[in-house]
């Protein structure tokens, strides 16, 4: 008796091993090569991001772009490739007002000094992305760490695969499929717009120019859209004025982006698709009904499935020194 009760608690310990690895990363994958990972990039991003609120959103998108091309491999952090000359996904359009690029890499600087070769570049975005949430009020979510920094990075792979401000349903749920994501991650991950800011380059044609023929986008709310053009993009020309995309609540993680979706202000075109949708709408209709924790703990779920997208794990890839170039 004895001896089945050891095999059991064997067993058990078995399974539950098996449950903090996902898809070859681990939770604690650091724990013995380098302990302090975690905890160096956590005490960065809660030293500096209260002061520079708005480097949330940043790095939440910049993850969300890494993990849309060749998975969550750090590709988008590459300056070039010694294997390619072609541009990298860091000059591509959707890419071209990402900021962040300099946090990841003080973070680096610190992993380094501390363990120098161990945490790749493309773990950093991870944590660094959810850290940067939690301290800004937003849900936390499990990171299983391991990941390897990809060696390849081309800007004409970032146009193709990250889903743009101006795609249709149709466009956005293919984007979504293909990297394994279903329509309720469409609307829960679109959810991180709550703190998000926009240029005007990405949504001015709704306002000045929508079919070619000088017009306004007429399911864009019409008193909201003259805001915007009075006040903030003033000309169709305008590359530099920042927008909210959560007016008077982009510094909460709130629900209050889904309740502006349904007044027809959703900035972006692919914000207006999620109410045209019965299935979307469906869903923004749930979250609306529903509390601030359960958006939050459907949020952390759909973050969790993205942050695995093509993850390279094991000896596939390397681990970059510097984040901006492969190692020579």
């Amino acid at each position: 008796m004895r001896g089945f009760w050891s095999f059991g608690i064997i067993v058990l310990g078995f399974i539950s091993i098996l449950g903090s690895v996902q898809g070859g990363l681990q939770i604690g994958f650091y724990s013995s090569s380098c302990p302090k990972a975690e905890k160096i990039i956590k005490d960065y991003v809660n030293q500096h991001i209260p002061n520079a609120p708005s480097l949330a959103a940043t790095l939440i998108r910049m993850h969300f772009h890494d993990c849309f091309v060749r998975g969550c491999d750090a590709s988008i952090l590459l300056n070039f490739t010694s294997a390619s000359g072609n541009q990298t996904e860091k000059v591509a359009i959707p890419n071209q007002t990402v900021r962040g690029f300099d946090f990841i890499d003080r973070i680096k600087s610190l992993l380094e000094a501390e363990c120098p070769g161990i945490v790749s570049c493309a773990d950093i975005i991870s944590l660094a992305a959810r850290d940067s949430i939690v301290v800004t009020g937003g849900p936390s979510w499990k990171v299983p760490t391991g990941r390897r920094d990809g060696l390849l990075s081309n800007a004409s792979e970032a146009l193709a695969q990250i889903p743009a401000p101006f795609d249709n349903i149709t466009i956005l749920t293919q984007k979504f499929v293909n990297k394994s994501l279903n329509l309720k991650d469409l609307v829960l991950l679109s959810g991180a717009h709550t703190i998000g800011i926009a240029h005007c380059p990405s949504f001015s044609n709704r306002l000045y120019n929508f079919t070619g023929r000088g017009d306004q986008d007429p399911s864009l709310d019409s008193e909201y859209a003259d805001n915007l053009r009075s006040r903030k993009c003033t000309t169709p020309n305008d590359n530099t004025t920042i927008v909210e995309m959560d007016p008077g609540s982009r510094k909460t993680f709130d629900l209050s982006y889904y309740s502006l979706l349904l007044k027809r202000r959703g900035l972006f075109e692919s914000d207006s698709a999620l109410t045209r949708n019965s299935n979307t709408l469906t869903f923004v209709n749930q979250l609306l009904q529903g509390s601030l924790q359960n958006f939050f703990s459907e949020f952390a779920l759909s973050m969790e499935k993205m942050n695995q997208i093509g993850v390279k794990t094991g000896t596939t890839g390397e681990i970059r020194r510097n984040c901006a170039v492969v190692n020579s």
